[in-house]
């Protein structure tokens, strides 16, 4: 299912139809060999937005090293799990359940009894996927959260690796190994020393390695996701947040020496970090270290969607899976959070001709569309603490798509688009994620939305009746006759401000 964003044109579009929840409620549980869990999301979007999530670690696959089975306790607790979901879905009307199991029940000599018992006690009815599916599902959930992918997927459940090359919104080569989280450790309890040979042996089975060198690994599993944690919290990065968190392609080997120096109440300290993946952390980490290696990758991205998220796309219309996570998301939160519904888009049109017709990049012009469109999300906070609303918008909002750098770009644009002050401590710590010449064209987007805001009240005439645009060494401010009555003070300083951040002389014309 190809990716990309509508053009009309010749020109970029990112997506001018909300991607909308139609009432249903969709319901995925997943029976992994590590957990069971369930999510339940509002209809079938672009971005649904998750309503209820719960987890159980069951621990199904650990039985299979023994013995090739699922072990008797650990299908009691997922079992019991299973029968809450159940209900629960019963108690939500959720319209559609969808319940699908992977490695260990692809695996286990004892899945019919398994999957008998679960249809008798809770009523629910197990798909088990192929590790094909598995990896195209991985993959796809990459893609519907970080569109512009490009490198190898490694997708670590309890049971099984999936490695899954994408590039242009398209799964290509992809193959599935015995090597899960659960197997690693398993392995590593026997005989530590047997580990590395292990994990070797299973990665040269990837015949198209090559293909993925020089390009990121895009890491998917919990596992591996509290490693990013981990990561997060040595280096002191400022922002913790998982998905889309990128590492240098050295630090899966640094994370391994780390982890036997690390005492268990060090790693209890890490905020997140949930204690049952514990123990599977030194066997994930040489398998990162290892994979990297292998595919000769150039850094290491986490995303935190995967199976479930890519079992969603895969359901989408290709029009709507074509549409930008991120301008969908900001566009739909104007809406519910804003007073006028349109006038996000009308004001990056409005500001057009002064930052879009000098060459603007793709990147840039994306971002700023996102400021506008969350331009009027704080309306209802105190005056004093409308900049600090946006700010916790832009940085900690549920987004996807979108760098820690562009997080805090887009904080900025909204800093100063609610009025917050030069001095603010909030520049100091986004200066550790953006830098300077982006935060300074965020800090003039801010500047422009807050003129536009005060210049009009959010009406649309006011907008149509104006504009603004670059000549030569000035910021023109264009109005037409009928609308000269809306230049007050305010405007005046406030085209002023916008002058003195990008060094233009202000101007206006009637």
């Amino acid at each position: 299912m190809a990716t990309g964003l509508q053009r009309d044109d010749g020109t970029t579009r990112h997506g001018d139809v909300v991607s909308r929840a139609d009432g249903r409620l969709i319901g995925i549980i997943d029976i992994g060999s590590n957990s069971v869990r369930l999510v339940v999301y509002q209809g079938l979007t672009r971005i649904p937005a998750a309503l209820f999530n719960e987890k159980v670690m069951a621990g199904l696959g650990r039985g299979l090293a023994a013995n090739g089975k699922l072990a008797k306790p650990a299908m009691d607790t997922a079992v019991a799990a299973l029968a809450r979901f159940a209900a629960l879905a019963g108690a939500m009307q959720v319209t559609t359940l969808r319940v699908v199991a992977t490695a260990a029940v692809r695996e286990a000599a004892n899945a019919a009894e398994f999957i008998d018992r679960v249809a008798s006690e809770t009523g629910l009815e197990i798909e088990t996927i192929s590790g094909e599916i598995e990896a195209r599902g991985a993959a796809l959930g990459v893609i519907s959260g970080i569109p512009d992918a490009d490198g190898v997927v490694g997708d670590l459940g309890g049971g099984s690796l999936e490695l899954i090359r994408v590039a242009g919104g398209e799964v290509l080569d992809r193959i599935s190994l015995p090597i899960g989280s659960l197997r690693l450790d398993a392995v590593r309890k026997r005989d530590r020393r047997a580990l590395a040979p292990f994990i070797k042996k299973a990665l040269d089975a990837v015949g198209w390695a090559s293909a993925g060198r020089g390009k990121p690994f895009y890491m998917v599993g919990g596992s591996w996701r509290a490693l990013a944690q981990i990561h997060i919290h040595q280096t002191g990065h400022p922002l913790p947040i998982v998905h889309q968190y990128q590492m240098d392609a050295s630090a899966p080997a640094s994370l391994v020496r780390s982890l036997t120096q690390l005492d268990l109440a060090t790693l209890k300290s890490v905020p997140n970090l949930s204690t049952s993946r514990l123990p599977s952390l030194p066997g994930a980490a040489m398998l990162l270290a290892a994979a990297v290696k292998k595919l000769g990758s150039s850094s290491v991205i986490a995303s935190g969607f995967g199976l479930r998220e890519g079992l969603l796309y895969a359901q989408l219309d290709p029009a709507e899976a074509r549409l930008d996570p991120l301008i969908t998301a900001a566009r739909s939160e104007g809406v519910r959070q804003g007073r006028f519904a349109a006038h996000g888009d009308m004001l990056f049109h409005w500001m057009d001709g002064l930052f879009g017709s000098d060459g603007e990049p793709a990147t840039d012009r994306r971002l700023r569309l996102a400021a506008c469109l969350l331009s009027d999300i704080a309306w209802r906070a105190h005056p004093d603490f409308r900049a600090e609303r946006g700010v916790d918008a832009a940085l900690h909002g549920n987004w996807v798509a979108i760098t820690a750098a562009e997080r805090g770009a887009l904080a900025i644009a909204l800093h100063f688009c609610f009025g917050g002050a030069n001095d603010a401590p909030l520049l100091a710590l986004v200066s550790q994620l953006t830098p300077p010449p982006l935060m300074a064209r965020a800090r003039a987007w801010g500047l422009a939305l807050r003129l536009g805001q005060r210049l009009t009240g959010g009406t649309a005439s006011g907008l149509a009746g104006s504009s603004l645009s670059r000549d030569k060494g000035s910021v023109v401010l264009q109005i037409d006759s009928d609308h000269a009555a809306l230049v007050g003070e305010t405007v005046i300083r406030r085209l002023r401000l916008l002058g003195n951040a990008l060094g233009l002389e202000p101007v206006i014309t009637y």
